[in-house]
């Protein structure tokens, strides 16, 4: 290292150079020399001076990471500003994704809230159902169950319970009566509470 090595005088391409060797002095002159204009850059773009500062931030900390691989074709303004709009674009280009999926995560989570509100009023009323199937009479209540829970036609429900068929499907129509009376409530109080 040159003894009073003056930092500030060097050229632009220089500290390039002397940056692709690592040395940190120089870059925090290629910081101290182009930042505050970055910056104003930055802000007017962005309308917001935290944003400015990350995007800052990111941008000479790429240069720096990358540091060996960086090939600049015109000036290092040049360079920087362009780099500066890509990663204004790329800010951009983030909070639209973010916006996207808050907005997606928020209708999920309405959209959850019916699903569980539906799932929750859907058990009340099968509980319901059930509560009023058991209290039917007997012959009545094994009729129903024969044809709604197991699936047998009223023929086989009748060679089942040794009854006709006539006496099935009476026997049904009356617990489908008392049964729509029953639940007709209890669906209007789920509905409105």
């Amino acid at each position: 290292m040159i003894g009073m090595f003056l930092y500030d005088e060097q050229s632009d391409r220089e500290l390039v150079t002397l940056i692709r060797e690592s040395d940190e002095k120089a870059f925090a002159a290629l910081y101290k020399r182009y930042n505050g204009v970055l910056f104003l850059h930055a802000r007017r773009l962005l309308e917001d001076e935290d944003e400015a500062k990350d995007a800052l931030q990111e941008l000479f900390t790429k240069f720096w990471i990358k540091r060996q691989e960086i090939e600049i074709r015109s000036s290092l303004s040049a360079y920087l500003y362009a780099a500066l709009r890509n990663q204004i674009l790329a800010t951009f280009s983030h909070k639209k994704v973010m916006e996207k999926y808050i907005d997606s995560l928020q209708q999920f989570l309405e959209e959850g809230q019916c699903m569980t509100d539906d799932w929750i009023r859907e058990k009340e009323l099968r509980e319901q159902i059930e509560k009023e199937v058991a209290l039917l009479p007997a012959k009545m209540r094994k009729v129903f169950e024969l044809s709604r829970s197991i699936n047998l036609s009223y023929k086989e429900i009748a060679f089942e319970l040794d009854i006709s068929d006539k006496t099935v499907k009476k026997q049904m129509n009356n617990a489908l009566r008392i049964l729509k009376h029953k639940i007709y409530l209890v669906l209007a109080f789920l509905l409105f509470f």
